[in-house]
């Protein structure tokens, strides 16, 4: 058939040389049109008969790769065998040609078949996503060193059969390769070393809820891969840093706290410290109508009289004997406050404590474990405990400090302007 085309375009007065170069080019023309045919009817093939197959299956992992169009990539294997086997006849008499087809086709067939292995394992992550075991140890990361290795090794053949040069020539020149990489691609490299360590070392995992002052991130991760960190902060928005700079830099990791159900209450109450003193009888007699601290306070006069009355002197002054204070018997009250709130950790650590005095006040500061760890439920909680333990301070003679505001300050200006007009 090809000969009886040259001729006619023979017969039709053309040379010999130019019914061969138009034979040659009408013959190219038939050949890629049949193939892109046999191309768009192996993809409808795939597209009716395998879906309609997928779609009757029970399992999920032939979904996701017919959505990551795994099954279609292999129809553009049909055309690519279809040129390799006609090019002798299409091209007889052209050896050259022939041979220079043949190396595109091999050039084309490791294209697809990198295109194909990447497709497969972007679904074989979303294929181990579904596992319950993938939030522990996402395989994200080590599927992108494969896919880089698939790549290098695709690129590889590619130069070998474009150059006709041996795969392992090329081998040769990878150290100069890798010194020069490292300095183009500093960054991507730091960050595909951390990659490895963060998932090796299970430092970070997906749905840790992750806290990095330095780089204004409070939120959970929804994705790692070897370079970059994906978090979605509680405003919604989300941030992308680098995977080297949770090695580099320090960060807070809530996971310990989900995974323990407890999360920590560390908040202070300022009491003014003009308002610390001792306690009278009636004042005492008063504070026992307070069911929490009746037994605290009925145990502590009877302590306190039994050792005043070991003293040689006069222990009518408190400060010569025991007393209470108003500020330690507050003390005792959140303590038992706290202790008596079902959400509260009883077997971790949980005290009232008065830690180091400040310009703003004696600082108490409420140190427990609750096992309420939702963020919003937690901060709920915690606001419940600080909204009653700053209205009863009033109950135990003791004020909260503040700052002096604008209405203190034109508080004192009326009063001495009173003054100053008797």
């Amino acid at each position: 058939m090809i000969v009886a085309l040259k001729n006619w375009l023979l017969g039709l007065g053309f040379t010999n040389y130019w019914a061969e170069m138009i034979k040659l080019l009408i013959v190219i023309i038939a050949v890629f049109f049949i193939a892109y045919l046999a191309n768009c009817i192996t993809k409808k093939f795939i597209s009716i008969i395998v879906s309609r197959i997928v779609r009757h299956t029970k399992v999920i992992w032939d979904d996701i790769m017919l959505k990551n169009k795994v099954f279609h990539r292999f129809s553009h294997l049909i055309p690519a065998l279809f040129i390799y086997y006609i090019a002798p006849y299409a091209l007889k008499g052209h050896p050259h040609w022939i041979a220079n087809v043949k190396s595109l086709v091999f050039v084309y067939f490791i294209i697809i078949a990198i295109l194909i292995l990447s497709a497969f394992l972007t679904s074989l992550n979303e294929i181990y996503m579904k596992l319950p075991s993938s939030k522990d140890r996402p395989i994200k990361g080590p599927l992108q060193i494969v896919n880089i290795f698939n790549y290098m090794v695709g690129i590889i053949l590619i130069l070998s059969i474009i150059l006709h040069k041996n795969p392992a020539y090329f081998l040769t020149g990878i150290g100069a390769f890798t010194a020069v990489l490292m300095l183009v691609f500093k960054d991507s490299l730091l960050g595909l070393v951390a990659g490895i360590q963060l998932c090796s070392n299970e430092m970070v995992k997906l749905g840790d809820w992750i806290s990095m002052p330095s780089k204004g991130i409070d939120g959970t991760i929804i994705e790692i891969t070897l370079i970059t960190v994906k978090v979605q902060n509680w405003d919604k928005t989300i941030s992308m840093i680098p995977a080297y700079s949770l090695i580099s830099e320090s960060f807070i990791n809530y996971r310990g706290m989900e995974e323990a159900n407890a999360r920590r209450i560390k908040r202070s109450l300022f009491i003014d410290i003009n308002t610390v003193r001792f306690l009278t009888l009636e004042e005492i007699e008063s504070l026992k109508k307070i069911s929490l601290i009746k037994n605290y306070l009925d145990n502590k006069l009877a302590e306190i009289e039994k050792y005043n009355q070991s003293l040689p002197f006069d222990v009518n002054n408190p400060v010569n004997g025991k007393w209470l204070t108003n500020i330690g018997t507050f003390r005792m009250y959140a303590l038992e406050y706290i202790k008596s709130l079902p959400h509260i950790r009883k077997d971790l650590s949980y005290m009232v404590r008065q830690v180091s005095t400040t310009e703003s006040g004696v600082a108490l500061e409420v140190y427990a474990f609750t096992s309420i760890t939702e963020w919003e439920a937690f901060e709920k909680a915690q606001a419940d405990i600080f909204d009653h333990l700053m209205a009863v301070v009033p109950m135990f003679y003791l004020h909260l400090y503040q700052n002096p505001t604008g209405n203190d300050f034109s508080r004192v200006v009326s009063l001495s302007q009173k003054s100053l007009n008797k």
